[in-house]
Parts: structure tokens; C-alpha cells; sequence
């Protein structure tokens, strides 16, 4: 039975003619920004080997990878995610390259997402990495390429938290505590549950380490965050280095055209195992999931056998889209020319409406046999003059007579 012939598969959906125009309006905005900073675009293809994203430091689970065998019976996956990919093709293609390598993608990822959740398993993502550089100036330029690139697009309503994941490495190692205990600690700081995080750390002995973790959810903000964290994190000399450079990083993104958009959040401690420095996230008015995420990965590499500092960040290009037809749908506009041929001239039709191309004009070809269905087809379809091929060419207003 063809019974699902005429739905799409959940968590994908067909995108209609406002929506294609807007995905198109981002994406040339998002790619001017990249190849003006420098960065070159790369593809990697839909599906991977399974083996690409199944790291000893960080593996996607396999229950939310879409998974296909190949010819040769290996398991393959739909490319859940962009950066792993580009580590394979970094550790391989380019590892002669001159470093920093500097690049960018714009593709789909795919991952099955929890029943009832609204999320679409398709998303259309893009973003930059910059690989052999693991300075302050690269760090910086990747909170500024993500805000650059957001402004480029209109996006006014928007704000981007950083963060470092070493504060939560340091603190979590200093408690006694299964590596499954640890991880729902981060998971509960990740989502600031106060109460449960509170629960949990209670039934572990009273030091500075689990007082500080109690409070780390809590320390967000602005530059007056870095004054409470001096009191709530208390001497820990690695921890006092992070803040610093946590603090310049800050201070310098302030002096950025975006610098009132950015915040300080140190309670961000997604995937601690696949992070290895600065962590920064990006929200959008009307769009209640995260759609910026990125931060340093110096470890991901040597999975590969090239051991490089990285750092990079990825836009949720259909949380953007969402954004944008939210504020202000854009109009999907008529040609301003219909080409109709009479019998015989369908050639000289088609080389004069690539002339009227050529000029900037948008035509449509008529599909119509005759000039009052194209003259109604025209006035239906809001286009404003129907050109007429034949010996001569004449042109029509329509709703009115003919013009030349």
C-alpha cells in the first residue's frame, strides 16, 4: 500500500515560496560575511561512516543517527552533525594544508529527535571553524563572525552568552562522584534546576567544590558576574586564569558593534567532553531552542590522528528563517513580463524573453494558446505587461490596450 505517498517523512516539511526566499536571503547574507572574512566553503556528503562519529572523547548517541548499510554491509549514518565530518576531511585532504586553515559549510544535518518535541530532524546549518589557531584573536573572532553574521541578516532580537567549560572540569574533579553522578550534575547546571542540583549536592560532604557548583547556574549576566565569581569560586589558581581570560574576552566583545548583545554565562556546560575552552550560545527572539552554539574543541583532531586546536560555531539557519517570517513575511513578486508567441515564433519568443533576462527583467514564459487566456493568466497572476512575438513584438498593459 502507497499509504504515506503524500506526507513527508516526521521532522522534515516542504518549504513553500516566502520560506525558500528567506532561506536564500540568509544564506547569501551568512556566506558574503564568511568569504569576507576570509573563511573558504566546504562540502562534506550526506552520509558518513558510523565510525566518524563514535569518538572515545565525544560519540552521538546511535538511537538519534538515521543509519543505512552500504553495498559492503558497513554501517553508514545521515550526517548528524558538521564539525566531525570536516575533522575527517581536515586530518585527510588538508592536512598539507597551511595552518590556520579557515573554512565554512552550509548544510543539512539530520537526527531523530524525540516524539513530540516540534523539532525537525532536518536542519539546515551553517558555520565556520577555524582550525590551528588556539589564540585570544581566534577565540574572539569567532563570537564576532557569529554576530556579524546574525546582524547581516536583519536578526535585531538577539543575544549571545559565553562561557568556559574549564570552570565546571575543575570544580566537578575535585568531588568524590561516579562519572554517572557527574553528568547529572552537569545536566542539572546545564538546565539551572536549582532545586534537584541542590538535592543531589547535598548529600555529598560540604567543600568549596560542591558550594561553588551550587551557585554556578546562578552566575550569569554581565561584567558583575566575574565579581561574584570571585567570591563564590574562591581561590582555585586554574579556575582564577579562566575568569581572567573569560573577563578580557568579555571586555573586548563589549567594544564590538554587538557587545550589548553578549552576556556572560558560566552555568553553560554543554558536552564537557567535547569542549575544551570558551563555550558560547546564541538565542532569537521567538525561537525557544538555542540557534548559535559553538565554543573550542582542541581535542576533537587528534581523534583523527591530527592533533590541532580548533574552535568554531554553528547557526540554526531554520530557527533564523523562523525568525525572520515572524517579523516580516516577505512578498513573493510577480514577473514583470509574460512572453507569449504566436504560431510559429516560439523560438524568437524564447531568445526575446533571454533578452528582457538579460536587461533585469523577470519574465515568464506563457504556456498559453492564445492571447486572451495570456492576458487573463496575467491579470490573475498580478504580472503587469504580456509581450506578444511574432513578426513584430508588440506589448500589452494588462487591463488595458496595446503599448507599442
Amino acid at each position: 500500500m502507497r499509504k504515506n505517498c503524500m506526507i513527508t517523512p516526521e521532522g522534515t516539511r516542504d518549504l513553500l515560496f516566502e520560506e525558500c526566499l528567506v532561506r536564500r536571503f540568509i544564506e547569501d547574507k551568512i556566506t558574503d560575511v564568511y568569504k569576507k572574512r576570509g573563511f573558504y566553503e566546504v562540502i562534506t556528503p550526506d552520509i558518513e561512516f558510523l565510525d566518524v562519529f563514535n569518538l572515545k572523547s565525544y560519540n552521538i548517541p546511535q538511537e538519534v543517527m538515521y543509519k543505512l548499510v552500504d553495498s559492503k554491509g558497513r554501517l553508514i549514518v545521515m550526517r548528524p552533525d558538521s564539525t566531525m565530518p570536516i575533522a575527517r576531511l581536515v586530518s585527510t585532504r588538508l592536512k598539507n594544508q597551511g595552518l590556520p586553515l579557515r573554512l565554512f559549510y552550509m548544510q543539512n544535518v539530520f537526527t531523530v529527535s524525540p516524539a513530540l518535541r516540534g523539532r525537525n530532524d532536518q536542519i539546515m546549518q551553517s558555520g565556520v571553524e577555524i582550525i590551528g589557531a588556539s589564540s585570544f584573536k581566534s577565540d574572539l573572532e569567532m563570537i564576532t563572525t557569529a554576530t556579524d553574521a546574525l546582524d547581516a541578516c536583519e536578526c535585531e532580537q538577539y543575544r549571545i552568552e559565553i562561557g568556559h567549560i574549564g570552570i565546571y572540569n575543575e570544580l566537578i574533579k575535585k568531588l568524590d562522584v561516579t562519572e554517572q553522578m557527574s553528568e547529572q550534575i552537569r545536566k542539572l547546571i546545564e538546565i539551572k534546576n536549582y532545586p534537584m542540583l541542590n538535592d543531589i549536592l547535598e548529600q555529598l560532604p560540604q567543600t568549596d567544590a560542591s558550594n561553588a557548583l551550587k551557585q554556578l547556574p546562578r552566575l550569569f549576566g554581565g561584567y558583575e558576574v566575574f565579581e561574584k565569581a570571585a567570591k563564590v569560586l574562591g581561590n582555585d589558581k586554574k579556575i582564577n586564569e579562566i575568569l581572567d581570560y573569560l573577563k578580557d574576552l568579555y571586555q573586548s566583545l563589549q567594544k564590538h558593534s554587538a557587545g550589548n548583545k553578549i552576556s556572560v554565562d558560566l552555568g553553560i556546560v554543554n558536552r564537557n567532553d567535547y569542549y575544551t575552552g570558551i563555550i558560547f550560545r546564541g538565542y532569537i527572539s521567538g525561537y525557544g531552542e538555542t540557534a548559535v552554539s559553538g565554543g573550542r574543541y582542541d581535542k576533537l583532531l587528534d581523534e583523527f590522528g591530527y592533533d590541532q586546536p580548533a574552535v568554531g560555531f554553528a547557526i540554526n539557519i531554520d530557527a533564523l528563517s523562523k525568525a525572520i517570517l515572524d517579523k516580516n513575511s516577505p512578498e513573493v513578486c510577480a514577473p514583470d513580463v509574460l512572453v507569449f508567441s504566436e504560431k510559429g515564433y516560439e523560438i524568437e519568443a524564447l531568445s526575446y524573453a533571454k533578452l528582457l533576462a538579460n536587461e533585469g527583467k523577470y519574465i515568464e514564459n506563457s504556456m498559453q494558446d492564445t492571447l486572451d487566456d495570456a492576458l487573463e493568466y496575467a491579470k490573475e497572476k498580478g504580472i503587469c505587461a504580456v509581450a506578444v512575438v511574432g513578426k513584430t513584438v508588440k506589448t500589452y498593459k494588462v487591463g488595458g490596450s496595446e503599448n507599442e
